[in-house]
């Protein structure tokens, strides 16, 4: 079954049933389209591996269905919202595909994520159960759980039962607005807000994210990136349609990540640059061949000079680079080393989708000029959970068809073939000494520079003017000066800090926040 079009059942106003829409067109489950099939397929074939074992597609299918009636027994029901604090682990795979199978909501929560932040979350989503990594870490951390809301631990959880027979399991199509997940970023506020994520939008993405990327059988799919970013998350899903196997790695074991895809024959490895950097260094430590083909990246764009060194590092293996927002899942993909063609393109939309670059009347603008990047297709999710501001700004309906257009706040331009460039947000673009500029730009010509391996541009705010960081062994001084042997001298920032790291989000993207903290403190050499 085919994904009804976003203006079949276009964005609400207000997301606060989860549950889905009496009458509303019904599309598969994710869990049964995805996984049953696989297990149709290869039933002994690598589904899963971490740190600590592998399981099989008919494995994983048993652990998902003993979750389901793991919930059964907690009194979940359809729509309820079923929150995991759990790491990359195999047993994350089992609470995705068993959730859905119950016909709740998963609710995927980075366990680095701080009880300032949590407490926000567990009193918006109001989970009915919460499955932990460590229980005892989380009253550590400061956490105190809701009352009244059951807790357990993926350790006490029992996944070793029999997968039950199909006509057992709960329905196999889900209406097409029941949601699938919560997804929490944190975007420019201080409260992280949820994505709203139905089934119908999570299989179309899916599905035409495979269709580019090709996955196969044979690979070996090396998830770094946690599984509460999407960007991992989906790689669950597009190991299943591809019937390859997932290989899931902790950010506490990164410094032994490539003799662990190497032992295991990683093939496909998605990155953010900080894994791209480690990567990098890793190879030059221990140059021996991989059996990888191909990087992918979203979240945070590569550098040419990050590319260059992977191409390098790891002969043979091709770069696609990527754009997407959680909002959509994935916006634009570029086929393997289409840099090389097209350097700084992100690729075209998606099949059966749209992109389009709008002025800030929404008119298209002519190619090669920036607007504001806005999505249109199956692919574009519901809105915000219980926030019908933010989501009647960002997921704008056409009065005249109910077609939902997707604004997400980024600007970029399209060349006449429909290839996308990326030039920042809103909030990177900005004027200084008369000219216009981006953040972007800056950090790339900083990139530049021999020496300079990671780049980050605050941009000037009423009480201060814009601030250069940059990692690497060249001074402040020298920085400036090569830098303004590559852009104008309204374009050079007057103050550059060199650390020795860039301080990162769990998603591995640079944590800007914390780099304005520093400034303000003046703990920047922290």
């Amino acid at each position: 079954m085919t994904a009804p079009t976003s203006d079949t059942w276009p964005a609400t106003a207000l997301i606060d049933d989860a549950v889905g829409t009496p009458g509303a067109p019904r599309v598969e489950n994710a869990a049964e389209a995805f996984l049953t099939a696989a297990v149709a397929k290869g039933p002994d074939a690598p589904a899963v591996r971490d740190r600590y074992g592998v399981w099989t597609y008919a494995d994983l299918d048993a652990a998902a269905d003993s979750f389901a009636r793991v919930l059964d027994g907690y009194g979940i029901q359809p729509g309820d919202r079923v929150l995991a604090r759990v790491g990359s682990v195999r047993e994350f795979t089992a609470l995705l595909y068993g959730t859905w199978r119950r016909g709740a909501v998963l609710v995927p929560i980075n366990p680095g994520m701080k009880a300032f932040h949590l407490r926000a979350v567990l009193a918006d989503s109001e989970p009915s159960l919460i499955v932990a990594e460590d229980a005892e870490r989380s009253v550590a951390d400061g956490l105190h759980w809701p009352a009244g809301v059951p807790v357990t631990t993926v350790g006490e959880l029992d996944l070793s039962g029999p997968a039950e027979a199909p006509d057992a399991r709960v329905e196999r199509d889900v209406p097409a607005d029941r949601l699938a997940l919560l997804i929490y970023t944190s975007g420019s506020t201080s409260a992280p807000k949820a994505v709203a994520c139905p089934h119908a939008p999570v299989t179309f993405a899916a599905r035409a994210i495979a269709a580019r990327l090709g996955y196969t059988p044979e690979d070996v799919v090396l998830t770094a990136v946690p599984l509460s970013f999407d960007y991992g998350l989906f790689q669950i899903l597009l190991s299943a349609l591809a019937g390859a196997e997932l290989l899931l790695s902790g950010p506490a074991d990164h410094a032994r990540l490539l003799g662990f895809a190497r032992d295991h024959g990683a093939t496909v490895v998605p990155l953010v640059p900080s894994l791209g950097e480690l990567l990098v260094r890793l190879g030059g430590r221990d140059p021996r061949p991989t059996r990888v083909r191909l990087f992918t990246n979203t979240g945070a764009a590569l550098n040419a000079p990050l590319i260059a060194s992977l191409r390098e590092a790891f002969p043979g293996a091709a770069v696609a680079p990527m754009y997407g927002t959680t909002e959509c899942k994935r916006i634009t993909i570029l086929e393997p080393d289409g840099d090389l063609a097209r350097p700084g393109s992100v690729g075209t939309a998606l099949d059966g989708t749209e992109v389009l670059a709008l002025d800030d009347d929404g008119r298209p603008v002519p190619p090669r000029e920036i607007g504001e990047l806005c999505v249109r297709g199956p692919h574009v999710m519901a809105g915000y959970w219980r926030a019908p501001e933010q989501t009647a700004l960002r997921f704008r309906h056409d009065p005249g068809s109910g077609a939902v257009t997707l604004h997400t706040g980024d600007y970029g331009w399209l060349d006449e073939d429909g290839h996308v460039h990326f030039q920042g947000r809103r909030d990177d673009l900005f004027k200084r000494r008369g000219s216009r500029m981006s953040s972007v730009e800056i950090e790339a010509a900083a990139l530049d520079i021999d020496g300079v391996r990671e780049a980050a541009l605050l941009v000037p705010e009423e009480d201060r003017d814009m601030v250069l960081f940059v990692t690497g062994p060249l001074g402040a001084e020298q920085v400036l000066a090569r830098l303004g042997e590559r852009l104008e001298a309204a374009k050079v920032p007057d103050d550059c800090r060199v650390l020795d790291a860039l301080p990162l989000t769990p998603n591995g993207k640079t944590d800007r926040k914390e780099l304005r903290r520093r400034l303000v403190e003046g703990t920047d050499d922290d």
